[in-house]
């Protein structure tokens, strides 16, 4: 696995209380999570459950608009 570079925000006791990542690393972990999430609902669909290609299209995009 690659490393990620970030830089630690401290409080006055040089406390981390926070991380800052560049926004291409941030997209790349939102992106990671969000097809993690969508695996999870579909793993737990029963046959009975399942959407049409078209159907699919329009929930997925659903959650990707801009």
């Amino acid at each position: 696995m690659k490393s990620i570079k970030k830089k630690y925000i401290v409080n006055e006791r040089n406390e981390k209380v926070a991380v800052q990542l560049d926004i291409k690393t941030f997209e790349k972990i939102e992106n990671a999570l969000e097809d993690a999430f969508m695996a999870s609902l579909i793993s737990k669909n029963s046959s009975s459950d399942r959407l049409s290609l078209e159907e699919s299209k329009s929930v997925y995009f659903s959650y990707h608009k801009a």
